[in-house]
């Protein structure tokens, strides 16, 4: 897959290509949930990809876009999986003034497009990280800029964090990335995560913070590092690096692609990096494979412009 595939200039081989990805079985009824119980609609009245379901009671009309982050959209096909293609392969993001010239849309419908996108990427019902004889680092860091630099009305003061927003992360050794947007980074906010989020089984690898001793407790060993004394690694294995390397990825992507991050919407820039670090290029997954996961995860996630904008606003 390239910038020259016909799937991102032919919107009926986008269409196509779609429906291959995301109904490996043949048509789903959205309205139903039987599969492959569907004809296509043919003729010069009905619009491209329509379908009717065969199932008594039902007999509902429905596309691929139906349920979908895709629903309703007036920009092709072929577009939205460019711009899925381009949040896929680039490993720091990629800002929605770069989408909307690249796509010849406006700034406003590349930033909607770009949080549907978003939403796609995020886990359905993910399985615990970890499991038996495997390690699993956690670790914590802060995003934003300087609260000097901020418009006085526009100030705001976290304890301990200054301006910045606190991202807590697991990372899974030569696995999966899973982060958190939480108020604050102490006990009460971090050992749920850790405890509904990674297997018991597992080994747990941290930084010598006091809030990580209990839930330690709770797994097949806990080691941790002491990077106020300048230790980094010990022993070779335990360390936290693989979680620090997460986080440069990410700070460069916020800083140097999207130069601010609304608090609003961390969650999904969040969930955005974690999907590619977990279906990156060192598990084997290239760009083409990580662009069709992404579309295998569009379906029940609608997301509208208004209750996104205010978001972005409340």
């Amino acid at each position: 897959m390239n910038l020259t595939d016909p799937i991102f200039t032919c919107p009926d081989k986008a269409r196509a290509h779609l429906e291959r990805t995301h109904w490996p079985h043949g048509p789903v009824c959205p309205h139903c949930g039987v599969v492959n119980e569907a004809t296509a609609i043919k003729g010069k009245s009905a619009r491209p990809g329509l379908y009717q379901c065969n199932v008594g009671g039902c007999r509902e009309q429905f596309t691929i876009t139906v349920g979908t982050v895709f629903e309703r959209s007036k920009v092709p096909l072929n577009k939205w999986l460019l711009a899925t293609y381009l949040m896929a392969s680039s490993k720091k993001g990629i800002s929605a003034h770069q989408i909307g010239r690249t796509l010849g849309v406006t700034y406003k419908t590349a930033w909607f497009m770009c949080h549907r996108i978003r939403e796609a990427m995020t886990e359905n019902s993910p399985a615990p990280l970890g499991g038996p004889d495997r390690t699993v680092e956690a670790d914590e860091t802060y995003v934003g800029g300087k609260e000097a630099n901020k418009h006085r009305g526009k100030r705001k003061f976290h304890r301990g964090s200054g301006s910045k927003e606190a991202v807590f992360t697991l990372v899974e050794r030569d696995g999966r990335a899973r982060s958190f947007h939480v108020a604050n980074v102490n006990a009460k906010t971090i050992r749920p995560l850790i405890v509904t989020q990674v297997h018991r089984t597992s080994h747990l690898m941290t930084d010598g913070a006091r809030f990580y001793v209990k839930p330690g407790q709770e797994f097949a060993s806990h080691a941790a590092v002491d990077h106020a004394n300048g230790e980094y690694v010990r022993e070779g294995t335990k360390h936290s690096n693989t979680a620090e390397n997460f986080f440069s990825i990410l700070k460069r992507g916020i800083i140097g692609t999207f130069h601010h991050v609304s608090e609003a919407h961390l969650k999904r820039y969040l969930a955005e990096f974690d999907f590619r670090y977990s279906n990156r290029s060192g598990l084997g997954i290239n760009d083409a494979m990580r662009t069709d996961e992404a579309l295998r995860g569009i379906g029940g996630k609608r997301l509208t412009y208004r209750r996104t904008a205010q978001a972005a606003y409340a």
